[in-house]
């Protein structure tokens, strides 16, 4: 896939967003629609990310590990269900992701547009092979 094709892949891409810190909620929000994406959310709490997973339509999850005290995995297992991709948002690195998730992108905190948009291409560029 050339750089151009990759790019066209976030554009008008739904993405689930969880993520608890309202200011890093609000900066995804804003580099996901600079690339084109809607935004799914964002789920700030546990219970609300979960129901979403499972109900709502979405392309891929950029999931933060640890949403407002709790482990984001179950909502990692219900996305998995669907065959869609995710990508893990976390300060601690690939070494923070539970098996049998640590084969997942993650994106660490802080990072920036572009490491953001190369993760999700990665991410949905995967997926559809």
């Amino acid at each position: 896939m050339s750089a151009e094709q990759n790019d066209t892949l976030l554009d008008g891409a739904r993405v689930l967003v969880v993520e608890d810190e309202a200011a890093i909620s609000m900066l995804l929000e804003d580099m996901l629609l600079d690339f084109g994406c809607t935004v799914v959310g964002p789920a700030a709490r546990l219970a609300t990310a979960l129901e979403m997973a499972r109900n709502e339509t979405f392309e891929v999850a950029i999931l933060d590990v640890n949403v407002a005290g709790e482990p984001i995995y179950p909502v990692a297992e219900a996305i998995t269900e669907r065959n869609l991709p995710i990508v893990f948002s976390t300060g601690y690195g690939g070494a923070g992701i539970r098996e049998p998730f640590r084969d997942r992108p993650v994106v660490q905190k802080p990072f920036s547009q572009a490491d953001l948009k190369r993760t999700l291409i990665a991410a949905l560029a995967a997926a559809r092979k």
